[in-house]
């Protein structure tokens, strides 16, 4: 079956259209430090990872990780290979981490090739780690978190295959034997990749069971082995929680290679589920009305119209069939002033009225690509004449004919496009077959963040200005991205930052925050009520809401090497250091 297409729904009740900007707030932010006992050793690149997959996948590595189960408890590896951990009850009296495990040494000694240590929290009692060296494994961490300081348990620990990093895992029973669904990722050698890089990139997702009998110690084995293989390093890649799917979002594609070392036979590429016929419906507009013109069975009477129409929402289709056109409108009509008529037998014509007269639409329904706008003679002529004088054969007026319209370095980084046209898609487990993409298109990938330890992670997409939060939820396939939460011009704030490392929210959703490779973070809250009475001079109103910006500089010198966010402090990890900042109170 080919994968569908599917667009996401921005839930515009979300949306702040009246937002202005951000204000500075000079307002002081608590901050605190541990000094480390050993430093957090940053891995360096060597001259054999010379391509941007290894720059994305290794030298932006976000060292540290945020316990979703417990929100103020961290955890990093240091250079001693220690896994140590800290919990904040009290800012004003940090405490030293606690170490929870010690990576066993290498068994063959340092390799060249070897990779930083990573690691993911399965849940609320597991634990999945790599040291950097090839070697997976998994611990049962008991209960974390306040007051909890007791030794990690390795239940199983097996060499599989190069070095790689974890991104995601997760733990879940079926059939009263418990698994843990384990995604890991590598950047390798492609004798097949001549014309690029020479390198691939790999997903491999592997289950580790419980292979033992009832009575019997547990043992734990790896159960199977997917491989999938693409030529960028996925932007977001998750397991649901169960272990049924797999989520990528990736500028360049991927696909199922291998299962348990066995090749997976490739289909025949097969096209999206977009019809290859005639249009369903044309379009015109005016500045004032849109003429709607919907192909409709033959014979068809007005008794089987099935015809909806609110000011946002319209719906067109025959009795006994799916809507033919349904959906959100691009923008609001007034429904009184609207009608519809038969035409020739064969075509629904509908008549509606702007609510907002002057306004062009860009498409009738949103994202509905199953109809074409028609331009009328005059429309066409207009726009001619508002482009001509970019065109080359008109460059008279104001224009140099030696000087462009302005260089590369008048443009921002906001104003790119990107090269790649990037796609977020779920992959079935059984047939390893994806079944929804979305084109991402210019939605710009901002970060990820665990929301809800119950669920997948967030991924955060830039739509025009704004930062829009999207919520997974694989249980729904007609609903699978739910929109969440909004930052305003967030999109466009965080282009502007050049210097820029990490960026996440807190899990509520009450700010955002942004970090450069040296000192600097930035700290973007959601609007709130003000104490005290300020006015729009411009605009001669009261102002009820500001959204307030906080920057921090860091009292070190080293780079920042991880970055989490809890819904009252933001931590911030060097090779030295824990900072931890008090944002809300």
């Amino acid at each position: 079956m080919a994968a569908s297409n599917y667009s996401l729904k921005v839930n515009r009740d979300l949306l702040d259209p009246n937002f202005e900007s951000y204000r500075l707030s000079l307002d002081p932010i608590p901050t605190y430090s541990v000094e480390l006992d050993a430093e957090v050793e940053e891995l360096k690149l060597k001259d054999s990872q010379y391509t941007l997959e290894h720059m994305r996948a290794f030298g932006m590595f976000n060292y540290l990780h945020l316990d979703p189960w417990y929100h103020d408890t961290v955890l990093f590896v240091d250079c001693r290979g220690r896994v140590l951990s800290l919990t904040v009850t009290l800012d004003t009296a940090l405490g030293k981490p606690t170490e929870v495990y010690h990576l066993p040494a290498a068994e063959s000694g340092p390799q060249e090739d070897r990779l930083c240590a990573s690691l993911s929290l399965t849940s609320a009692t597991w634990a999945a780690l790599s040291d950097g060296g090839g070697r997976l494994i998994l611990l049962r961490t008991g209960k974390r978190g306040e007051g909890a300081h007791m030794k990690w348990d390795p239940l199983f620990l097996e060499d599989v295959g190069e070095p790689f990093t974890v991104l995601h895992s997760v733990s879940h029973v079926h059939a009263g034997v418990h698994a843990v669904e384990v995604l890991l990722l590598r950047v390798q050698k492609d004798p097949q990749e001549s014309t690029g890089s020479g390198y691939s990139v790999t997903l491999e997702w592997i289950t580790v069971s419980n292979a033992s009998g009832a009575g019997e110690e547990k043992k734990y084995a790896v159960r199977k082995r997917r491989s999938l293989r693409g030529k960028s390093v996925p932007h977001y890649a998750a397991l649901e929680p169960r272990g049924r799917g797999l989520m990528v979002a990736s500028e360049k594609p991927f696909v199922f290679t291998q299962v348990d070392g066995r090749p997976v036979e490739q289909p025949e590429p097969e096209p999206m589920e977009v019809e290859a016929t005639d249009p369903l419906y044309f379009w015109q507009q005016t500045s004032e009305d849109i003429t709607v013109c919907v192909r409709m069975p033959e014979g068809f009477t007005s008794d089987d119209v099935l015809f909806q129409l609110t000011a946002d929402r319209l719906s067109v289709g025959v009795r006994g069939f799916p809507p033919i056109l349904e959906g959100q409108l691009y923008a609001s009509v007034d429904p009184e002033a609207s009608a519809w008529i038969i035409k020739n037998d064969k075509s629904l014509e509908l008549s509606l009225q702007k609510l907002s007269e002057g306004s062009m639409w860009s498409e009738l329904v949103m994202g509905n690509k199953k109809g074409e706008l028609v331009m009328s003679d005059e429309q066409a002529a207009l726009i001619h004449d508002r482009l001509t004088h970019l065109t080359s054969e008109d460059l008279s007026g104001n224009l140099d004919r030696d000087q462009p319209p302005c260089t590369s370095q008048e443009l921002e980084d906001c104003d790119g496009f990107p090269e790649d046209s990037s796609s977020l898609t779920h992959f079935d487990g059984d047939s390893l077959r994806p079944t929804q993409v979305v084109n991402l298109g210019s939605h710009q990938y901002l970060f990820t963040v665990q929301v809800d330890p119950s669920e997948m992670p967030c991924l955060c997409l830039r739509h025009d200005v704004d930062a829009l939060l999207w919520q997974p939820r694989p249980d729904r396939p007609e609903d699978l991205w739910e929109h969440v939460a909004t930052f305003n011009a967030l999109g466009y704030v965080q282009a502007s930052k050049r210097d820029k490392k990490f960026a996440t929210c807190a899990p509520n959703f009450s700010y955002a925050a942004l970090c450069e490779c040296l000192r600097r973070t930035f700290i973007y809250c959601q609007p709130s009520p003000v104490d005290t009475v300020l006015v729009n001079r411009k605009q001669a109103r009261q102002v009820g809401q500001v959204a307030k910006q906080q920057v921090a500089s860091l009292d070190s010198d080293k780079s920042i090497l991880g970055f989490r966010a809890s819904n009252e402090r933001l931590f911030v990890l060097t090779s030295t250091h824990l900072f931890v900042l008090k944002v809300n109170n």
